[in-house]
């Protein structure tokens, strides 16, 4: 059959991984979603090997290498698989605050199964420990959710431990900071809480300040985070923590406020009152997903010990010191 032979070819071969090489840098410097055109190149790598596989009688008389490539097919196609099912995501969750399903941002496959509406924790703030230098250490994330029999857990994750919850994974990150919790009453309506995310810090701590839109309110609202010292010391160890003594600028067009923690100064604006509350903390997540991961480490281990087991049958047919 020459057109089996035709996809077997190992001109094929280079060509489908020089198309897949292209794809693979179209998406990592273009900053662009190519899943499809990855897994579709995986794919026909898949298609070129099976090809190979029926036309080279070698490759399936040796059990050992057969193994090998037929785990190595698995690997390609669950790679590609992965690309079209995986998530990869950030979010913001404040402390004392529920995660409800939402991501600031994210990318995913056209074949994600999109459960985070399943997914509920609640962040119970976090403890960083710094080296000199304010080189980070280990992060310790205090979480709690609800099992499946409706009993709260909780758990202390980290960068490399994870919290798994319907098959999302959530990792502490080093992008975490300060939190202004606002009240805003509106002329007409119930009171709103909420919270105005600073910059990370110490990352940005010369950036503690953010501008954000409130209901009704025609204008942006500025705010800025100001207190005095280092929170993070430079020349020896050190822990993220609260400032202890701090206050807040608020700023709407030419108005200025100066606001300091347990005072209750009331901000008129348009459409309502603002009223700072508290300041607390933040963590940044990264929230990912591919279920194909477990079956990839079982498909590269059988290919390890099938390409050990070929190995060990060619060379233990030979001395290994001929005389």
């Amino acid at each position: 059959m020459p057109w089996l032979a035709r996809l077997a070819s190992l001109r094929l071969t280079l060509a489908l991984l020089g198309v897949l090489g292209a794809a693979i840098l179209a998406a990592y410097f273009g900053g662009l979603r190519y899943s499809p055109a990855i897994a579709a190149g995986l794919s026909a790598l898949a298609v070129n090997l099976l090809a190979n596989l029926v036309v080279t009688p070698r490759l399936r008389q040796q059990g050992p290498l057969l193994l090998f490539h037929l785990a190595l097919l698995a690997i390609i196609l669950l790679v590609a698989l992965g690309r079209m099912v995986y998530l990869r995501g950030q979010v913001e969750v404040l402390d004392g605050e529920e995660f409800a399903g939402q991501l600031l941002r994210h990318d995913a496959g056209p074949w994600h199964p999109w459960r985070l509406d399943e997914v509920r924790f609640v962040n119970h703030g976090f403890r960083i420990a710094y080296a000199p230098g304010l080189l980070r250490q280990q992060t310790r994330n205090r979480v709690s959710w609800l099992n499946a029999r409706g009993q709260e857990e909780s758990a202390e994750i980290g960068d490399d431990t994870p919290l798994v919850l319907s098959g999302y994974r959530f990792y502490t990150t080093w992008n975490k900071g300060f939190a202004l919790v606002f009240a805003w009453q509106p002329r007409r309506g119930p009171p709103v809480l909420g919270s105005v995310n600073l910059p990370g810090y110490p990352a940005n701590a010369l950036k503690q300040a953010q501008e954000w839109r409130l209901p009704g309110v025609p204008e942006p609202v500025w705010a800025m985070l100001q207190f005095e010292g280092e929170l993070i010391p430079e020349d020896r160890d050190g822990e993220f923590r609260l400032p202890d003594d701090y206050r807040v600028v608020v700023r709407y067009g030419d108005r200025r406020w100066d606001l300091v923690p347990g005072e209750d100064t009331a901000i008129d604006l348009p459409g309502g009152q603002l009223r700072f509350v508290e300041l607390r903390t933040w963590m940044g997540y990264l929230v990912t997903w591919d279920a194909t991961i477990p079956w990839l480490l079982l498909a590269a281990t059988v290919a390890v010990l099938a390409l050990g087991w070929h190995f060990w049958r060619e060379f233990s047919r030979r001395p290994w010191n001929p005389a």
